[in-house]
């Protein structure tokens, strides 16, 4: 299998939101996209999958190793060695690459976030930087289209939260910030225990809906900041912020039931929002 087989393998089987809109794009970029996707794959497992911190942390120490190889000229693993051909034609820094090991780092150090400014600087490294480089991807010739790539990521990163309450609580993981629960009255524990007896309070309701109200806001604000000059060469991710909004809509729908179920879109949903976002360019 070649590197190029093996990155596109590896983004078709994660069923992500992300690969209907690399259906889009020319051959090149899709190519570019779909290499540095499975990087972020590769290093996001490593939290997901491997059950041991301590193993968790060495393997995240080779992948920093790694990524030094890839820019030295000598990478061994599969994503990076079909993402090289890409980094100088798309601006992709070592500097990139890093900050996403940092942002899994960060999901081996803690479990809880105190407030929204940590929280933030989390959804930076693991969702605008991500954004910032799928940005430059897909073609890019206004320095603020940075700044929109990067609101975009954390309103899609605070959507992945909103989604995953339940998933995170059976890790013991929670992502909302602890002084915001606090506010409102909801229990770090009874996020953990998600099937006590207290059920979906109006408390939980409440604090999810302001958890939404952020996200909204920061999709309307990524849109606002896009120049009108790079519109037509960001439609991939303008279609990526279109299948996570509505899944935010749909989980708003449903009244916040995140606790013991995670909402989905179907694939021909998602392939049919992209395909719409093209045709549209919005």
């Amino acid at each position: 299998m070649t590197p190029e087989q093996y990155v596109r393998d590896k983004a078709a089987r994660s069923g992500s939101s992300f690969y209907y809109a690399f259906l889009f794009l020319p051959a090149e970029r899709r190519a570019a996209i779909t290499a540095f996707y499975a990087f972020c794959r590769e290093v996001d497992d490593v939290v997901d999958e491997v059950s041991d911190p301590g193993v968790a942390a060495a393997k995240l120490q080779w992948w920093r190793a790694e990524v030094a190889a890839a820019f030295n000229g000598a990478p061994t693993h599969p994503a990076l060695r079909a993402l090289q051909p890409h980094q100088g034609p798309f601006g992709i820094t070592a500097k990139h690459l890093l900050a996403v090991i940092e942002g899994c780092q960060i999901d081996l150090d803690q479990t809880r976030f105190l407030d929204y400014a940590g929280l933030q600087r989390y959804c930076h490294l693991v969702a605008g930087v991500v954004g910032e480089v799928a940005s430059n991807i897909f073609g890019r010739s206004q320095e603020t289209t940075v700044r929109y790539a990067h609101r975009l990521g954390l309103a899609m990163q605070l959507t992945n939260i909103i989604r995953d309450v339940g998933e995170d609580a059976r890790r013991g993981r929670i992502y909302l910030p602890l002084d915001e629960l606090q506010r409102f009255g909801v229990k770090a524990s009874e996020i953990l225990q998600r099937s006590a007896p207290w059920g979906y309070s109006e408390r939980f309701t409440a604090l999810m809906r302001f958890q939404a109200g952020r996200a909204l806001e920061a999709y309307d604000t990524a849109f606002a900041e896009l120049p009108e000059a790079d519109r037509e060469r960001q439609k991939p991710g303008l279609m990526m912020a279109n299948i996570y909004r509505t899944l935010l809509e749909e989980i708003q729908r449903g009244d916040f039931q995140v606790l013991h179920q995670r909402t989905s879109l179907t694939p021909l949903r998602k392939l049919w929002i992209a395909a719409r976002t093209h045709l549209r360019g919005r």
